[in-house]
């Protein structure tokens, strides 16, 4: 099927055709005439697999010019690469068209995004914390908006965004229609769906948690942080496929630690983003990794959720993830748009369970590769990876045994207490103090 038959307008099909799109993909084709009805609907569907144009374009289809001022449309993202992804495709989408959009994120001047919502808008996208101090200003109001979408939901979830959701959520009108799409659905998120949809449709493109078949798998079992370095660097300098490769770690301490190490051994090739970073840097890392002036970019999962990141040629897992939901959306990176891609995974001793996991819901082992011989296994541990004295001195006194600490004293006797229990025990010594006084008088 082509884009002409999903009755576009000529607009969106002009941009389309600029862009260079020519197919729908499944998810769209189905999501279409669906949203286009005005149900609610909830699609689930791999990352890659074209989510948001599935949403982007019954939205614009149905989007009419107005000059009122405050939004009809809001689209809800749990990170701001995802917002600032998404407002890229709403202007190219909207190349042919009216269209007011603003980015509203965290981390950047509220004032500048305040004048521009105040100057009006048609859609707006945000994360759910400005969302909301935005929502407080008075400035932003949602009373006019007639189509919500939530994206990666389970995402803003796990990121601690429930109240925030919930919120904005209560403040809408009811008279709306509610798009949610996601990679994976769980009952935290049913729970959401049963409270403030109205009998969704739902969209599911591929089963949960089936890897698309395009990636090839391959893991190495590796005894610790160093010697995974080692191996990276050799498969960084002996195979040349390694083109453009996206490095996932599962802490932002360990991204920075990873990245510190390889920019001394690849100066010029490697970048890094998490969380802590300024916003000027996270845009700035993805634009070099996405230009191809950077081979390699060290990325905690916020890089995994949603965003369109092309022609990665290699995912690698420094670390196994701890769930295979993560697991799916990282290795989602590589493999799109019809080409081949490759996900390698470092599992370390305490990692293997994770493997056992992840290896259940797809229902397939990912292929187990030795460690090449000219990789050196390191016997040097990390800080993290050294057994922790504390726990070794718990295990010698003991669960019970109390040990009082080095600023431990005793009390003086005048400010000992004696316990003297409750109304039962004060009775009993009433009556001592009687027989004393008695043995007195006499």
């Amino acid at each position: 099927m082509s884009f002409e038959k999903l009755n576009l307008s000529k607009p969106l099909l002009n941009a389309l055709n600029e862009l260079g799109y020519i197919e729908p993909t499944p998810i769209q084709v189905e999501a279409f005439p669906i949203i286009m009805s005005g149900r609610d609907v909830i699609g689930i569907a791999q990352t890659g697999t074209g989510k948001t144009f599935a949403y982007l374009l019954p939205i614009l289809r149905q989007l009419k010019y107005s000059e009122k001022r405050h939004p009809r449309v809001l689209v809800v993202v749990p990170t701001r690469e995802l917002v600032l992804q998404i407002v890229r495709e709403i202007e190219k989408l909207s190349t042919y068209m009216s269209v007011r959009f603003v980015a509203i994120y965290g981390g950047t001047n509220m004032a500048t995004q305040k004048q521009l919502v105040y100057d009006g808008v048609d859609i707006i996208v945000a994360t759910p914390g400005r969302l909301v101090d935005l929502s407080l200003t008075g400035i932003l109001r949602l009373k006019d908006i007639k189509q919500l979408v939530i994206d990666e939901v389970d995402q803003m979830l796990s990121l601690g965004f429930r109240q925030q959701l919930l919120s904005f959520l209560e403040s809408l009108p009811n008279k709306r229609q509610n798009l949610l799409f996601s990679a994976t659905m769980n009952e935290e998120i049913e729970g959401v769906i049963g409270k403030y949809f109205y009998e969704p449709h739902k969209i599911e493109v591929t089963p949960h948690g089936t890897p698309l078949e395009k990636i090839i798998q391959v893991c190495y079992h590796v005894p610790n942080f160093n010697t995974k370095v080692n191996l990276l660097e050799y498969l960084l300098k002996n195979d040349e496929s390694l083109v453009k490769v996206l490095v996932f770690t599962g802490t932002k301490k360990l991204a920075d630690s990873l990245f510190d190490t390889l920019k001394m051994r690849f100066p010029e090739e490697v970048v890094v983003i998490h969380s802590n970073l300024s916003q000027t840097a996270r845009i700035n890392a993805l634009k070099q990794f996405h230009e191809g002036t950077k081979r390699v970019l060290v990325a905690t999962d916020i890089v995994a959720r949603g965003l369109d990141i092309t022609d990665v040629t290699h995912v690698v897992n420094f670390d196994t993830p701890e769930t295979p939901e993560d697991y799916i959306h990282r290795i989602g990176r590589t493999g799109r748009a019809n080409k081949d891609g490759v996900a390698i995974t470092f599992i370390s001793e305490a990692e293997l369970d994770y493997q056992v996991e992840i290896e259940t819901v797809m229902n397939k082992a990912i292929p187990y590769e030795p460690l090449p011989e000219g990789v050196v296994i390191s016997k040097v541990l990390t800080d993290d990876e050294l057994p922790k004295m504390v726990d070794k001195i718990k295990q010698k006194k003991g669960k019970d045994t109390y040990v009082p600490g080095p600023a431990f004293h005793e009390k003086k006797e005048k400010n000992k207490k004696v316990n003297l229990g409750g109304p039962a025990q004060k009775e009993k010594l009433k009556g001592k103090d009687a027989k004393i006084r008695t043995y007195r008088r006499n």
